[in-house]
């Protein structure tokens, strides 16, 4: 009985860390690609994966199936460019409460239960041309989803500041006034946060020969403190690199509020 207890103890303790991976997959209707992705994802083992341009249409979706993975969410718009996919882990109990799902295929909500608190997570394919403002419209169509527990993740298409293109440019109108509605959501670039001075990319452009971060994670200012890594990580199957975010609950957890548990019930 001690013994099951210190276990259950030790899981609990694990799963206050959750690793979201995002990235754009730049097409997943190749068998050996997809094999090859289905690799990454079991070599880095997140508890979430956001994907963006999977290229899967709405008959040929089933095709992004990963063992060990069933809850899978995916948005297949006309264009097959614009889909995009939420997967989660089955080793993490989680439970959806609302999902939002764009037609055109650029964009998932889900609100769910995960951990002690709720978590909000939006998975974004911004459009190639006018993204700064497609941002800023969709932040304002989607205020009342974003909150302290909100996590933005996706291939958002744009420059916020000048370190984030290794050609530096100045930012025009439309991007500052995308800070500003950030700022007012009380949204935080959560790897230059943490990364004040550091120059790393997240795709090259072939056409014009340059490195650029246009791929994000934002979060809310007052979780800070729950961001205890994150990174930029090659991949080897895709123009875009990926990145990943460890959220650590822990500290939450060990003022009193309930301990979550993993869900036992484990199809074998």
């Amino acid at each position: 009985m001690q013994e099951n207890r210190k276990t259950s103890d030790k899981m609990a303790v694990l799963s206050s860390h959750v690793l979201i991976i995002t990235l754009n997959v730049y097409g997943l209707n190749s068998p050996i690609k997809r094999h090859r992705v289905v690799t990454w994802i079991k070599e880095q083992d997140p508890t979430i994966c956001c994907f963006q341009e999977t290229h899967l249409s709405y008959n040929n979706k089933h095709r992004l199936r990963v063992k060990e993975w069933k809850m899978i969410l995916q948005t297949n718009g006309k264009q097959k460019k614009a889909s995009i996919a939420i997967l989660m882990s089955d080793k993490v109990y989680f439970k959806i409460r609302q999902e939002k799902r764009d037609k055109n295929g650029q964009y998932i909500v889900i609100k769910g239960i995960f951990h002690p608190e709720d978590i909000r997570l939006i998975n974004i394919y911004a459009p190639d041309t006018g993204a700064p403002k497609y941002i800023k419209q969709l932040l304002t169509n989607l205020k009342e989803h974003i909150n302290k527990n909100t996590i933005i993740v996706g291939d958002l298409n744009i420059l916020l500041t000048s370190m984030d293109k290794i050609s530096r440019q100045n930012i025009n109108k439309e991007t500052v006034e995308l800070n500003e509605k950030l700022d007012q959501l009380d949204l935080i670039d959560i790897y230059r946060t943490l990364h004040p001075k550091t120059a790393e990319y997240t795709f090259f452009s072939s056409a014009h020969g340059t490195f650029s971060r246009i791929d994000r994670i934002f979060g809310n200012k007052e979780s800070l403190n729950k961001f205890k890594k994150i990174e930029i990580m090659t991949s080897i199957f895709s123009d875009h690199n990926a990145m990943k975010l460890e959220i650590n609950y822990k500290k939450k957890a060990e003022k009193g509020t309930k301990m979550w548990r993993l869900n036992n019930i484990m199809d074998h």
